[in-house]
C-alpha cells in the first residue's frame, strides 16, 4: 500500500544558533549546523546580518593596511572625535558628508609607531593611547595629540610604556611594559599623565596568582573591584576606590583571558575570551573554575581552533542596540556573533559565524549607539545589507553569502528510508534575490540544488513606530508608485531604514527623484524631491492611513526534490546585496520508506 506524504514543519529553523558539538543526528532543527553571515533577529528567526556603510572613500592614508583600531572620544564640552589607527599612524576622522569623511594624520612629529594595537581610554576629558614599548600619548581638544613627555615637560619613565590601561575610580591604571607583566601602576587622582608623586602608586601581584605564576592580560573595573585577568587565572581586589588600602578579595584558577581587546562590559557583567571560549566574569566567580560558564560551548571546537591559530590580537564589541557580542579574528577573516537576548538550556549564548568578513575592528559610539567598523577601506558603520567597498575611490556594493544548513534530520525514525518530495521555505525579505535550496542524504558532501528568484517589491510599514503617513497614491507625481498586497503597501522606490541620509539610490547610483527612506533617528519618512529630502508630514495631510502590518514581503515557494536516505540535511543559501532576509520556516514533504 502506498505511503501518504508526510508534512514536517521546521518552524524557525536554526533559531538556537550553531551547534557543532552535539551528536550530528541529535536532529533538533532549532539548531543549525551552519549559520554564516547570520544573526538571530528580534522575532527569533535566523536572518542575514547587516553590512558596512563607509564613512570614508579615500583609503590612501592607510596604504595597504586596514583600520586596525577605532576609538570614539567625547568630552564634557560636547566635543566628539573618532580616531583610527592603521599603517603605523594615528588619524582623526574629519567629518563632512558620508562617504566623503577623510582620515587626517595627527601622529606627533618625529614619533615612530611600530604597531597599531593601541589601547585607547577616555578619562577626564582626554583620550589616552597606550601600547607596549611606545611612549604613551594624550589627546585633548585644546592641545591635540601629544606624548606624555611633551605634555608634562619631562621625559616619560619607560616603566609606563604599557600595553593595558583602564580608566576607573578617578585614576588611570596601567600594566605590561614588556619587561614586567606583574606591576600595576595607578595615576594621581584625576591626572592621567602623572604616575609619580601625589596619590599615585603601584602594586606587585606576582605572589598573588593562585597557580604560582601568570601574566596580566587585562584590567577590569566592576562593582568597586579591580579585576585582574591573567592568561590562566583571575585576581580580584576590593575597595579599588582607595588603591592604597585595596585588598585581595578572590582568586580563580584555570580561567584567564587571551587578549585585552576581547573584554566587554554588558551592563551587569563582563565578557571576555579565554583560551577555551567565551566567558562571563560573574559566572566564573560564582562557579570558580568549573566549565559551566563556557558561554560558547556549542561552537567550542571551532572557536578554540581560531584562538590557537591567531597571529594577531582579537577585536570585540558589545552592542545593546543589536543585543550581540562580536569577536573578530582579523587575520582569519572571521567574526563570531553571540546573541545576548537570552541563554539556552546549557547556559550558552546563541552563536552564528561571519566568514570572509571585512570587519577588522569595532567601536560603539556611546552617544547614539552607532557601531563603527574598521575595514581595509577605512572607517564605516554597521548598517544596510551590503558591504560597501572602495574601488579606486568609487564606493561600490559588495554582496555576502547567507548560509543556513540544518543538523542531520531523521524525522523521528533513523531506521527508515526517507524520500524527499518537496521543500517549501517561508522567507521574509530577500527582495530581488536568487535563493538556492540544498539537500543531501546520509552525511554526503554532494548536495542537490534547486533555485528560485524573489521579486523586487519592498513593503513599508505604516504607523511604525508612531507616525501616520498618507496613502502613496498622492505621491505618483514624484515617481513613487504603490499597491496594496495582502494588506501591505508596497512601494517601488523605498530604500530602507537608515540613521542618516542614504547615499545610494534605487538605481544603484546617485539618489533619484522619488527615492524614499525612514530615518531611524527622528522616525520620519522622507522622499527625495527636487534635490532635497522632504518630510511627508510637512507636505501632506493624510487622506487615509494603512494599518501596521509588521514585516517585509513574505515569499513561499515550493521546490521539487529527489533522492533518498535515512538521514537528511537541508540548507538555504542566498547572496545578500541590498535587502534583508529572514527564514521563517521550512515545510518538508517526504515519503517514509522501508526500515533499513
Amino acid at each position: 500500500m502506498a505511503q501518504p506524504l508526510q508534512a514536517i514543519n521546521l518552524v524557525a529553523p536554526g533559531f538556537k544558533g550553531v551547534n557543532t558539538e552535539d551528536s550530528p543526528i541529535a536532529e533538533d532543527f532549532s539548531f543549525a549546523d551552519v549559520a554564516d553571515n547570520a544573526v538571530i533577529d528580534k522575532r527569533g528567526r535566523i536572518a542575514a546580518r547587516k553590512g558596512i556603510r563607509l564613512y570614508t572613500k579615500d583609503r590612501t592614508p592607510l596604504g595597504n593596511n586596514v583600520a586596525e583600531k577605532v576609538h570614539f572620544f567625547y568630552d564634557d564640552a560636547g566635543n566628539e572625535e573618532t580616531f583610527v589607527a592603521g599603517n603605523n599612524k594615528i588619524y582623526k576622522v574629519t567629518t563632512t558628508t558620508d562617504p566623503d569623511d577623510t582620515l587626517s594624520d595627527i601622529t606627533p612629529a618625529g614619533y615612530t609607531i611600530g604597531d597599531n594595537n593601541w589601547k585607547i581610554v577616555n578619562f577626564n576629558d582626554k583620550a589616552y593611547f597606550f601600547q607596549r614599548g611606545q611612549e604613551p600619548l594624550v589627546y585633548s581638544d585644546a592641545d591635540g595629540l601629544q606624548t606624555f613627555g611633551d605634555f608634562n615637560g619631562t621625559p616619560t619613565d619607560i616603566r609606563f610604556y604599557c600595553n593595558e590601561a583602564l580608566g576607573a575610580y578617578g585614576r588611570l591604571w596601567i600594566v605590561d611594559n614588556g619587561a614586567n607583566t606583574q606591576i600595576i601602576h595607578w595615576s594621581d587622582l584625576l591626572i592621567g599623565t602623572s604616575f609619580s608623586g601625589g596619590s599615585s602608586g603601584s602594586i606587585d601581584i606576582s605572589k598573588a596568582w593562585p597557580d604560582g605564576y601568570d601574566e596580566i592580560r587585562a584590567l577590569v573595573a566592576h562593582n568597586n573591584q579591580l579585576i585582574v585577568l591573567g592568561k590562566h587565572s583571575i585576581i580580584v581586589f576590593s575597595n579599588a576606590f582607595s588603591p592604597a588600602t585595596m585588598a585581595l578579595a578572590d582568586t580563580v584558577a584555570g580561567v584567564g583571558c587571551i587578549c585585552r581587546n576581547s573584554v566587554q562590559h554588558i551592563g551587569s557583567d563582563v565578557l571576555f575570551m579565554s583560551d577555551d571560549g567565551l566567558r562571563s566574569f560573574g559566572r566564573t566567580i560564582t562557579e570558580k573554575s568549573l566549565p559551566l560558564s563556557d558561554l560558547s560551548i556549542n561552537v567550542r571546537t571551532e572557536l578554540v581552533d581560531l584562538i590557537d591559530n591567531r597571529s594577531c590580537a582579537t577585536e570585540s564589541a558589545y552592542s545593546p542596540e543589536h543585543a550581540f557580542y562580536l569577536v573578530a579574528f582579523p587575520d582569519q577573516d572571521t567574526v563570531y556573533c553571540f546573541d545576548l537576548k537570552g541563554k539556552l538550556e546549557n547556559n550558552a549564548f546563541r552563536a552564528t559565524r561571519w566568514p570572509g568578513s571585512k570587519f577588522k575592528s569595532f567601536e560603539r559610539k556611546n552617544t547614539d549607539g552607532t557601531l563603527l567598523i574598521g575595514t581595509k577601506d577605512g572607517l564605516g558603520f554597521y548598517d544596510g545589507y551590503s558591504d560597501q567597498v572602495n574601488n579606486s575611490g568609487s564606493i561600490e556594493q559588495d554582496s555576502y553569502l547567507f548560509k543556513y544548513y540544518s543538523p542531520a534530520l531523521t524525522f523521528g525514525d533513523p531506521s527508515k528510508l526517507k524520500f524527499l518530495k518537496k521543500l517549501r521555505p517561508t522567507i521574509v525579505g530577500a527582495n530581488s534575490s536568487t535563493v538556492f535550496m540544498k539537500w543531501a542524504y546520509d552525511f554526503g558532501t554532494t548536495e542537490s540544488t534547486a533555485a528560485f528568484s524573489i521579486g523586487n517589491q519592498v513593503p513599508f510599514n505604516f504607523n511604525e513606530p508612531a507616525s501616520q503617513y498618507p496613502v502613496y497614491s498622492e505621491l505618483s507625481s514624484y515617481g513613487i508608485s504603490s499597491s496594496l498586497v495582502n494588506g501591505v503597501y508596497v512601494v517601488n522606490k523605498y530604500l530602507g531604514d537608515y540613521p542618516t541620509e542614504p547615499t545610494v539610490g534605487s538605481g544603484g547610483g546617485a539618489i533619484l527623484n522619488g527615492d524614499s527612506y525612514v530615518n531611524t533617528t527622528d522616525e520620519v519618512y522622507y522622499v527625495y524631491v527636487s534635490g532635497e529630502w522632504v518630510d511627508l508630514k510637512e507636505k501632506y495631510v493624510p487622506a487615509s492611513v494603512a494599518e501596521y502590518t509588521g514585516g517585509g514581503i513574505t515569499t513561499r515557494r515550493s521546490v521539487n526534490t529527489s533522492g533518498s536516505g535515512s538521514v537528511v540535511t537541508i540548507g538555504l543559501e542566498s547572496e545578500i546585496n541590498g535587502f534583508p532576509l529572514s527564514l521563517q520556516e521550512i515545510n518538508v514533504l517526504a515519503l517514509m520508506g522501508k526500515t533499513l
